[in-house]
């Protein structure tokens, strides 16, 4: 993969026309700017605007690479108010940042259910239902940060009335189950079918050793959308193996601290430190690792679109298998000294030392041969 290819001033203002879009000009109108960060240091502390149309404060936070698949913004809401009611034909995910409160969700036959949440809960919203956020302290705001997949959906139709003002009732997404935000759902395999997560930092996870050093990953899909997310969790003193994927993913800090190393290949790598509420979002195709340097276990929400998730013949994405078999992930004995001695001097800055031994074996056991 050939580095990011930046042309001349005078080539780039030939197609800058198309580089604006009906998303963007919506955006605009709402009167919120777009963040086009691949890196926010913490989505609790991001600096917010007014948002009229919403009755509350927010800003999107959108890099180029993702801008077309998917969006995020963050949301606030003052204590003891709530949001304006709305629908919309594009898919929402909600992670609940700061503070506690209910949402109300309804369609058109009049069916209505309202839940609570708290601060790391997680849901989405139904397809076109009609949805209500409330902030259930009258001394403390509410944040949440959401991600949709508004802008393929505002360049499609590029008129906001039908978006956000259609009546119909997807019944297949939601017919107004009394259950239907309810700490349940159906495990099968890695994939947790559900709509509500109450507490995602402490959500028991699944063994996943492909992704290495003794992590836990689940996945979910919520209310039937096409989007999707995960969340990761790794030892102290370890770290995931660097990989690769399309764009639109929306990492997000749930738990410890650390830092990240972000890579266009044949470049070297950045690093962006991490601590609970930054957010990462690495551009297309471009490799990603995450070390844990603090003294707890450290923990990620991932939210993304399908895009993010380039498979092989099986349905595996790309991002688990090895390159040495035509995957995106670069294992451990692949990696450059780099890594390790950079991990090995942050961990001594905190007392600490690598427990990644025992994961250096362990690949051994199933590493395919090096392509010469």
């Amino acid at each position: 993969m050939a580095k990011d290819a930046i042309v001349s001033d005078d080539l780039a203002k030939k197609f800058a026309t198309e580089k604006d879009t009906p998303y963007l000009r919506w955006v605009r109108n709402e009167g919120l700017d777009i963040i086009p960060a691949l890196y926010v240091q913490n989505l609790r502390t991001v600096e917010l605007k007014p948002w009229a149309r919403r009755g509350g404060k927010g800003v999107y936070i959108n890099h180029e690479a993702s801008r077309t698949s998917n969006d995020c913004y963050v949301c606030e809401i003052a204590p003891g108010k709530k949001l304006e009611p709305q629908r919309q034909l594009f898919e929402e995910m909600v992670l609940v940042l700061e503070g506690r409160g209910s949402t109300s969700v309804w369609n058109d036959a009049g069916q209505k259910i309202t839940f609570e949440w708290k601060a790391g809960a997680l849901f989405a919203i139904p397809l076109n239902a009609w949805h209500q956020h409330f902030n259930g302290s009258g001394s403390e705001a509410a944040r949440f940060v959401s991600v949709t997949n508004a802008p393929p959906v505002m360049n499609l139709y590029e008129d906001t009335s039908f978006v956000f003002n259609t009546a119909h009732d997807f019944k297949s997404r939601f017919a107004g189950e009394p259950d239907y935000f309810s700490n349940k759902g159906e495990q099968k395999g890695l994939l947790l079918e559900t709509n509500f997560v109450p507490d995602a930092v402490n959500l028991p996870l699944i063994s996943a050793k492909e992704r290495g050093a003794g992590g836990g990953h689940i996945r979910f899909n919520m209310a039937k959308g096409s989007m999707n997310s995960h969340i990761s969790q790794f030892p102290v003193g370890t770290y995931k193996k660097g990989h690769c994927h399309g764009p639109g993913a929306h990492v997000i800090i749930l738990s410890g601290e650390g830092y990240s190393l972000m890579w266009a290949e044949g470049e070297e790598p950045k690093r962006y430190d991490w601590e609970v509420g930054t957010m990462i979002v690495p551009p297309n195709m471009w490799f990603h690792q995450h070390f844990n340097t603090g003294a707890t276990p450290a923990r990620y929400l991932a939210f993304k679109h399908e895009v993010v998730s380039i498979r092989n013949a099986q349905g595996v994405p790309k991002a688990w298998i090895s390159r040495r078999i035509g995957g995106d992930q670069i294992d451990y004995a692949d990696e450059t000294k780099l890594v390790r001695d950079l991990f090995s001097t942050e961990l001594a800055k905190q007392g600490l030392a690598p427990q990644m031994d025992a994961a250096y074996e362990q690949e051994l056991e199933t590493l395919p041969p090096k392509v010469a």
